[in-house]
């Protein structure tokens, strides 16, 4: 295996990392290759899009048919002013 040095990393970020591996129960350096494992395994994601995920599952039970109630003209605001 190789090894790789990164250099001029902002304290910031250097911050989030190791935050992060410990949350994830990693040292830094395991979070970092594990990081960089799911960037670069090749295999692009797409973008997380909630309304197509709830869409494909009700699609699976065919949807749903609502009944759309008849439109009405817009009433009369109330008088508050007593």
């Amino acid at each position: 295996m190789a090894s790789m040095t990164i250099r001029k990393i902002d304290d910031q970020f250097k911050i989030r990392l190791r935050v992060r591996a410990a949350a994830n129960g990693h040292s830094m350096e395991e979070e970092a290759r594990d990081i960089l494992r799911r960037a670069l395994s090749g295999q692009d994601q797409e973008p997380f899009n909630l309304a197509a995920r709830i869409r494909a599952r009700v699609a699976a039970v065919g949807g749903v048919t609502l009944a759309l109630p008849p439109r009405e003209p817009i009433r009369e605001p109330p008088d508050i002013g007593g």
